[in-house]
């Protein structure tokens, strides 16, 4: 492909900032989104969080409810507790399944951070809640995914509604506006035997 002379890549340029701005006139709808982080790769919750963060700048009031991690005390929770006054955390699971080993008590645990999901799903208040680690819940049995799907449709229209953690169901993809799936390539303690790291995996 030849070089572009300046004044052909500033047409270029121009062309297409027009093509962008005509596109954003055509999307002026404002809506709250059902957004879904899955697959087996990581950063599913770490990229939920960032959209917290930001969400937060803008003075957004949040929610999030932690439905495996919990057992852990999250560095999250450490830095998000400066937030009092515009986010809720709630840490309700118990840790990982072979952490616990009592299906019927980690069912109730889920069961319960649901019934608190979905107080913060119907309150106007909220402009964000991450779910966090709710499709692994799902994945095993713990929550009916139609019970998942009613409630999504209960939220406030400006709200927006982040799910996380792998094995995203079908009927849940269906429903969502956004979804996003983390491909593993290569993973640290896989390949080196490289422990999980503090910042970088809690």
């Amino acid at each position: 492909m030849s070089q572009l002379t300046p004044e052909q890549y500033k047409e270029k340029m121009q062309r297409r900032k027009e093509i962008q701005e005509q596109r954003l006139q055509e999307r002026s709808l404002s809506l709250g989104l059902i957004i879904v982080h899955t697959g087996d790769g990581k950063g599913k919750t770490t990229a939920a969080l960032g959209m917290v963060v930001r969400s937060l700048g803008h003075g957004f009031k949040c929610a999030i409810v932690q439905f495996i991690k919990g057992a852990w005390e999250p560095a999250e929770k450490a830095i998000f507790s400066q937030w009092p006054e515009q986010l809720e955390f709630q840490a309700m699971g118990e840790g990982f399944t072979w952490e616990t080993q009592d299906r019927d008590r980690d069912i109730q645990k889920a069961q319960e951070a649901w019934q608190k999901g979905l107080t913060y799903l119907k309150n106007p208040e909220y402009k964000l809640i991450l779910l966090d680690e709710i499709n692994v819940a799902l994945k095993l049995g713990y929550l009916e995914v139609q019970d998942i799907v009613a409630g999504l449709s209960q939220k406030p229209e400006q709200t927006h509604v982040i799910l996380t953690g792998r094995g995203a169901p079908p009927e849940l993809i269906q429903v969502a506006d956004l979804v996003t799936e983390m491909k593993l390539i290569k993973h640290p303690f896989r390949e080196q035997k490289i422990k999980a790291q503090p910042g970088i995996e809690f």
